[in-house]
């Protein structure tokens, strides 16, 4: 079969798919900066810079990230929903981010406020491309979300209580080490790509370690690289 050269995003590009990828992967996956990947990658005599991974991991980082989204299972109809306060050039922003009850990273978003219409707008986020709604949402008692779930979801149960909401303020521990180690976000922007990205892979060679067995572990991780290396392939034969 002959491709489109405009359809391969791999063209030009001075290394193979399996580097890029591998580096793209080690960045999300790790609590590493991009001089580390660099790093890494020179001890398996690959010379490359740090700079190119910066490149890789803006490029493709995404993509591969909507690809796994795309093939992720449908999420559980429990959603739990939270906001965390992110300071970026020494202003107040908020980290909206909703998880499922067994804490797959629904959606992300990085707004100035918190007030009823900075609600609205994730919950639409939230709710773009699917065809049903969660059964139950579940959120602090900030009252942002019972004004805008009265108008985007006014026939779903909503809980409000302060210590019901574990699961999402957990889930928040992942990017405060990333946060401290990229020594704060440069800009909303920059947190919103990289968070954007960020999610869906690592939470994708995160499963629920402690529920299984060691050898159902090995197995359902050897399926999960499996499907990596199939959408690192499949971009590059597109």
């Amino acid at each position: 079969m002959n491709s489109s050269p405009a359809t391969n995003p791999y063209k030009r590009h001075r290394f193979p798919a399996e580097i890029i990828s591998h580096c793209v992967w080690l960045y999300f996956r790790f609590c590493l900066s991009y001089r580390d990947v660099e790093e890494l990658m020179a001890e398996r005599g690959v010379i490359l810079t740090y700079e190119a991974v910066r490149y890789w991991c803006r490029k493709f980082g995404q993509t591969y990230a909507n690809q796994l989204r795309h093939r992720r299972p449908r999420p559980g109809d429990k959603w739990h929903l939270d906001e965390v306060l992110l300071m970026i050039n020494k202003t107040r922003h908020y980290l909206w981010r909703a998880v499922d009850q067994d804490g797959h990273v629904l959606d992300i978003l990085v707004q100035r406020r918190r007030d009823k219409k900075a609600a609205k707008k994730f919950f639409r986020k939230l709710l773009k491309g699917l065809t049903y709604v969660p059964r139950v949402i579940i959120t602090d008692k900030l009252k942002s979300y019972g004004a805008a779930k009265r108008e985007i979801l006014p026939g779903v149960e909503h809980r409000q209580h302060r210590y019901l909401n574990n699961r999402a303020e957990n889930s928040h521990q992942p990017t405060r080490q990333r946060e401290r180690r990229m020594q704060r976000f440069k800009s909303p922007g920059q947190a919103q790509r990289f968070l954007s990205a960020y999610g869906p892979i690592t939470s994708h060679f995160r499963p629920r370690r402690h529920l299984l067995p060691a050898r159902e572990y090995r197995q359902e991780m050897m399926k999960r690289f499996q499907i990596w290396r199939e959408i690192t392939g499949s971009i590059m034969a597109a």
